[in-house]
This record gives structure tokens, sequence and C-alpha cells, in this order.
């Protein structure tokens, strides 16, 4: 059985939900963002118990097709900018979305923004904000490395996104003392 949860944003969201399937006696047989194939079938009594297992540690099953499909947009969209091994995400997210899920993007486009009150590619801007965040906070690259990692055709277009995102310069953040950055799975 595939199950699909939401809230797994990362490798350590993996492993808990690994240890926790295992702790209810299920062999997890493939497992990545968003998405978990086990065994035995369960039944309803154990998927409900599933489910509320898995709720305690801040995650949700998802049943329904539509929230399916948009926790696996949400997951592509947080993979390929968080957890890319990649030295620049110069991709076409449109393209990798129709891709992956076999879907027209403006089918996608509009059922994420019909569901979630903001738009797919604010979406995507916002998850690539946090980035910059994260990279800005280590303090390892410089703007015009970060810019370039992500994907941006300029250091003035990461600038101007950021501003209209946070409602501060690049510059002010780096020097603030309170780094607001959010947690990528409430974005």
């Amino acid at each position: 059985m595939v199950l699909t949860i939401k809230n797994m944003v990362c490798d350590r969201c993996i492993m808990v939900v690994r240890q926790q399937l295992e702790h209810l006696d299920l062999t997890v047989h493939k497992i990545s963002l968003g998405v978990v194939e086990i065994a035995p079938e369960p039944d309803d009594a154990q998927v409900a118990e599933i489910a509320s297992s898995l709720k305690i540690l801040g995650f949700e099953l998802i049943d329904t097709g539509k929230d399916k499909i948009i926790a696996r947009i949400k997951n592509i969209v947080i993979g390929l900018i968080h957890h890319s091994e990649a030295e620049e995400l110069n991709i076409n997210f449109s393209q990798v979305l129709s891709d992956q899920l076999n879907r027209d993007y403006t089918w996608l486009s509009r059922l994420f923004s019909e569901n979630q009150e903001i738009t797919l590619e604010k979406f995507i801007i916002q998850q690539k904000i946090e980035k910059v965040k994260e990279l800005l906070q280590y303090g390892e690259l410089t703007l015009t490395e970060i810019a370039y990692r992500l994907g941006y055709s300029s250091t003035s277009h990461l600038s101007s996104q950021f501003k209209a995102v946070t409602g501060n310069s690049v510059t002010a953040y780096k020097t603030s003392v309170e780094k607001d950055r959010k947690p990528i799975d409430k974005i």
C-alpha cells in the first residue's frame, strides 16, 4: 500500500516516519518525501492507528486525490530547492512538475491555487527566499553565489524578490539580530 503523508519535508522526517511505521510492525519498502510504500496491507483500524501515530509527530495522512497531488507538488518543489545536490537550480519548475506528475502545468497550477490560498509561482518563490535566508545565515556564500545557485538571473532580481516577500532588503536581513526564518512545511 502507498501512503501519502503531509509535512514530510526533510531527511529527518523520512527517518521519523520510517521508525514510526516500523514500530507499528509495518515493513517500509520505499520511502521518499511525502510518499511511503508499506506492507502488509493495513485494514481500516490499522490505517486509523497509523494516522493517529503520525499526527502526534506533526504528520498527516492524505487520502483525497487532489490533496495527494498538492502534497506531491509541494514535495517536488521543496526537494528541488532545499535538498538538491545540484550546484545550480536553473530549472523550469513548470516543466519538471508536468513531467513528474504527468499533468498539464496549467491544471496543476490552478488546482494548487484553488486549494492553497497562494499561487504555485508564489509558493516556489517563497521556498526559494527561505533557502536564501538559510544560505545568508550560514554566511559561506556571497549574494552572487546564492543567486547563481538558486537560478536567479542576477543579484538584483534576487534582491527585489527578497524585498517583495520579506519586506526587508538583503542587507537589512543580514545585519538584523533576529533572523525570521519559517519552517519550510509552514509556507
